[in-house]
């Protein structure tokens, strides 16, 4: 007899902080906010927070909670981002993430010899090229910084690069807003118009207060554009435990919380519903070297505990996973990156970043880093997609059917279900004479094949005639 069941999935999910915890972090983010407030001298950001109801007194500005609690109330829920094509490919919205690479890394680690260089506007090409290729990126960065260029230009030498070689949405960062002019205006030539371009922008604007609690007056000129101009602005600070934040984590969640929220609240005066991404880069001070960790498992926590802020909020959220203070594709690196990627994915986040090019503590890109991470997102993929419960998964008829001591090869049942498992070419299963026989390929070996295959990877061309316009942009860039 057939049982008949309803469909009961369920997608394992992550909690690192409880409601108590969550409404105290949030008690004691406004109370920063108005106790401490924040560091500004941008003139319009001072009048904008001044004339809106912040206690100003100099440079400093205190933002009641009111304040506070109206932007997160005006902020969109939900932000929906789109591929160089139009099609909407990345929404942020609750439960859903979305990973993608890393910015500003200065070296670049060859994936064939080792070699370790200055990043240059080629190597963005070909990181540009596996990041369109790699499945398991839903958007892609700015990935490094042009050396090879003049620093005046190199900002958006690089964005050219990346918008040219990979189709997928682009997070970017710029030196200033006449530079953010610059690539707005490349994505609406390629998008085909600034009403084409608001239906699904294709770039994000990458901002970081400074912690603690201070604005730089060139990022503040870069949101307000970001957000008149409908450009979706990520607010992103990067408090370190025990250098530039509190020693706990909840403090450095707090202060990380403020100074997001505090950019929250200008991006909502300059214009109410601005698409706004919130989050922190909290990490500690590795006490033994002074390094900015982005491999410390305490990374992970503070990174899953802002993740569920942003839920608290019901904001769209940018994270951190999938990166190492690695020098090399070794086992240190798969290890930090595993345990990053995973807590991600199952706290549930948004956007997250550094999946596959952040090492050395985020200062190196590494091809084969990214076709490694790749594979490692196909397993954490695979397992939040949980256990499916219904009468066909939980196959009584079949095992009636095939009966005690037979096998399960040749049955319809099988044929139907076994391609639901995850094979990789990556992570050998082989026994000791086949592996062998097919060339003793260690896994270095077949990661770096994987690797020049990807960098093979051909993305859709642009147009002539937007290439041809491209370069009489880039002719009159200062």
């Amino acid at each position: 007899m057939e049982i008949q069941l309803p469909e009961l999935n369920f997608t394992p999910e992550l909690r690192v902080i409880n409601e108590n915890q969550i409404k105290q972090i949030h008690m004691a983010t406004l109370e920063v906010l108005e106790r401490v407030g924040i560091k500004m001298t941008h003139p319009r950001g001072v009048e904008l927070l001044d004339g809106a109801g912040a206690r100003v007194d100099g440079d400093r500005v205190r933002i009641p909670s009111w304040m506070v609690e109206d932007a997160i109330r005006q902020a969109p829920s939900r932000v929906v981002l789109g591929k160089r094509n139009g099609e909407r490919s990345v929404f942020l919205e609750t439960g859903k993430t979305w990973f993608g690479p890393s910015l500003d890394c200065i070296d670049y680690l060859d994936p064939i010899t080792d070699e370790r260089k200055r990043f240059t506007s080629e190597h963005c090409r070909v990181s540009a090229t596996i990041a369109d290729a790699m499945p398991n990126f839903d958007w892609s960065m700015i990935i490094g910084m042009a050396d090879d260029q003049p620093p005046d230009i190199a900002d958006r030498v690089i964005v050219r690069q990346a918008l040219t070689f990979c189709e997928k949405p682009l997070v970017f960062c710029c030196k200033d807003v006449n530079s953010e002019r610059d690539i707005y205006e490349m994505a609406l030539l390629i998008r085909g118009g600034k009403e084409n371009f608001e239906k699904a922008p294709t770039i994000v604007q990458y901002s970081e207060p400074i912690s603690p609690l201070e604005y730089y007056d060139p990022a503040v000129d870069k949101m307000l554009f970001s957000v008149e101009h409908g450009i979706p602005l990520i607010n992103f600070p990067a408090p370190q435990a025990c250098g530039t934040a509190p020693a706990t984590f909840a403090g450095t969640i707090v202060q990380g919380s403020a100074e997001s929220l505090s950019g929250l609240v200008l991006a909502q005066l300059a214009r109410p519903g601005a698409a706004f991404i919130y989050g922190a880069f909290a990490t500690i001070m590795d006490m033994r070297t002074s390094v900015f960790s982005y491999g410390a498992p305490e990374m992970s926590l503070m990174v899953a505990a802002m993740a569920q802020m942003a839920e608290y909020y019901n904001l769209p959220f940018f994270g951190t996973g999938g990166c190492t203070d690695a020098k090399f594709c070794d086992p240190q690196a798969a290890v930090e990156a595993t345990l990053q990627c995973f807590s991600s994915a199952a706290v549930g986040t948004g956007l997250i970043h550094d999946c596959s090019s952040w090492m050395d503590h985020g200062s190196l890109v590494s091809p084969a880093f990214m076709v490694l991470v790749n594979e490692i997102l196909h397993n954490v993929k695979q397992y939040m997609r949980g256990l499916p419960v219904n009468a066909e998964t939980l196959a009584v008829d079949v095992i009636e059917r095939v009966g005690p001591g037979e096998h399960y090869l040749q049955d319809e049942h099988t044929l139907k279900h076994f391609n639901k498992v995850r094979y990789s070419d990556l992570f050998d299963r082989m026994i000791f004479d086949k592996w062998q026989s097919s060339g003793s390929k260690r896994f270095e070996d077949r990661l770096r094949e994987m690797t020049k295959k990807a960098m093979e990877h051909k993305p859709a061309a642009l147009t002539p005639e937007v290439i041809k316009e491209l370069d009489n942009m880039q002719g009159h860039w200062k």
